[in-house]
């Protein structure tokens, strides 16, 4: 097992005069704490005891159903309760996913670069990777289809492919609608399990594209995890897994022998949230405040960074990921970003191999946009003093 970056960054800069790009997290001014608060009290006069007792470890039987509503409205019809378990937080998914799924030296093809803590479980069971480089329309599966049959005349056969196809962590890029259905018919033909990481899919800033997330297609290879961490608040810490019965069914196994079940408690606040309207009218206030902030940091790159960084163009979700001259290395930098007051994840730790020492992550849903412009100008003169010192 490997520590998080993200955490350890995040613990460098706590209480300390640093404008942090670094953890994904959601801005608190947003969260609705007036809501929660009234629902909070009514769970516990309602269900009263209920509320505070243990329960199933697939997860409270109101929380699923709101979330197969949910889910229908979010365009993924036709889930059922009994496909749904509900987890503490999407991570720990992803963490129970690679138990029952991944042996020793299974072949787990992902993006590069990919979301770290979800390379930190499967290699944890020991996965071997592949990755699959991407672009402006996300995964290239031309590439995965090269992939794919090298490794069928070597006699190999991948067991997942695991991806953030909408608004993709780190870099913000969406799956075009084309590439998702030649992945939905690469898995059929070549017989591998998708899993669809779905946490920012709500955040897409771009109205003019249209996206079918992969288990509205298939409901038979797709495995759909998400989370109320961006859409109502982390503290909650809830996710859910929508897959094949059977895949519940072990899920539900290894999830008795990690925790016995989900808060219950939370899971009928989430419940009342999503009844009540909550989530629904939250996550429209949340993806404007977000676009604002996006749209600020990229006319900061744009001020303070040409010429010396390039950088994506996120339709969605909370990061921009940045590109330095090949000869930089963003771990080695980050010492001297931080002395100027300022954060980010270097980028290394998206890339199943260590790749993209000359890139970084950056978040713009947590801080002001007046700290964003700041971080920015600060974070062009940590750029341009650390390249004139490698260049010489």
């Amino acid at each position: 097992m490997e520590s998080s970056e993200i955490r350890e960054i995040l613990e460098l800069t706590e209480g300390k005069n640093v404008i942090s790009l670094a953890g994904g997290l959601p801005d608190p001014k947003y969260f609705p704490v007036e809501e929660l608060a009234q629902i909070s009290s009514d769970v516990i006069r309602e269900y009263g005891w209920k509320a505070l007792q243990y329960s199933v470890t697939r997860g409270v039987r109101e929380f699923r159903n709101e979330l197969v509503r949910f889910m229908e409205r979010a365009g993924i019809p036709g889930e059922r309760p009994y496909n749904i378990i509900v987890t503490s937080g999407s991570q720990q998914a992803l963490s129970l996913l690679s138990q029952i799924l991944i042996n020793p030296n299974d072949i787990v093809i992902v993006e590069k670069p990919t979301y770290l803590a979800a390379i930190n479980v499967f290699k944890s069971v020991g996965a071997k990777f592949e990755g699959v480089g991407i672009d402006e329309h996300g995964m290239k599966i031309e590439e995965l289809e090269e992939k794919l049959k090298e490794f069928r005349r070597e006699g190999k056969k991948p067991k997942v492919v695991y991806t953030i196809p909408t608004a993709q962590n780190p870099s913000g890029v969406s799956m075009s609608n084309e590439r998702r259905e030649w992945l939905l018919e690469l898995a059929e033909e070549y017989d591998f399990l998708i899993i669809e990481d779905d946490p920012y899919s709500h955040f897409m800033f771009e109205d003019h594209i249209r996206f079918e997330r992969l288990r509205a297609k298939d409901k038979y290879r797709v495995i759909y995890t998400s989370t109320m961490s961006k859409i109502l608040a982390p503290g909650l810490r809830l996710g859910w897994v929508a897959a094949h019965p059977d895949i519940i069914d072990a899920l539900e196994t290894a999830k008795q022998n990690a925790d016995l079940h989900t808060s219950t408690f939370n899971q009928l606040i989430a419940a009342e949230a999503l009844k009540r309207g909550v989530v629904d009218s939250h996550i429209p206030k949340v993806k404007e405040a977000y676009r604002a902030k996006r749209d600020a940091m990229l006319e900061s790159l744009e001020e303070y960074m040409d010429g010396v960084a390039k950088w994506t163009k996120p339709v969605g979700g909370l990061f921009v990921f940045v590109y330095l001259d090949e000869n930089l290395d963003t771990k080695e930098m980050l010492p001297m970003a931080l002395s100027e007051g300022v954060a980010y994840v270097p980028g290394s730790a998206f890339y199943i191999d260590g790749s993209g020492r000359n890139t970084m992550r950056l978040n713009f849903s947590y801080p002001s946009i007046e700290e964003i412009r700041e971080a920015i100008k600060r974070l062009s003169k940590v750029v341009r003093e650390y390249t004139a010192k490698v260049s010489g």
